[in-house]
């Protein structure tokens, strides 16, 4: 994952798009992107979205990883390390349930 989020850091800082990137916009454009993604499956069942998967479904996930990457180098935001802390707070939410 490290390797992932330098290069990301790394195309962006070369473009100089840093200094456009504040926390509203990047959560604006996250949020976007999940629009483009549900895009995808609009007026479809998930059975007919899924037997449909193109390249797009795809590149618009990949676009809202990368803009959550940005979001969270802005905000000194360890993403592992919350990912990590939030399964952890889950599990004791939603704890797996026993046999009986």
């Amino acid at each position: 994952m490290k390797k992932m989020i330098e290069k990301i850091i790394e195309f962006r800082n070369e473009r100089g798009w840093e200094l456009y990137h504040n926390e509203k916009d990047l959560a604006i454009s996250i949020s976007l992107e999940a629009n483009e993604l549900l895009e995808n499956f609009q007026w479809k069942s998930s059975q007919e979205a899924l037997l449909d998967k193109n390249q797009n479904t795809s590149e618009e996930m990949a676009d809202i990883l990368i803009y959550l990457v940005q979001m969270a180098d802005k905000m000194n935001v360890d993403l592992e390390e919350e990912v990590y802390r939030k399964l952890d707070k889950n599990a004791l939410k939603y704890p797996v349930k026993g046999d009986g």
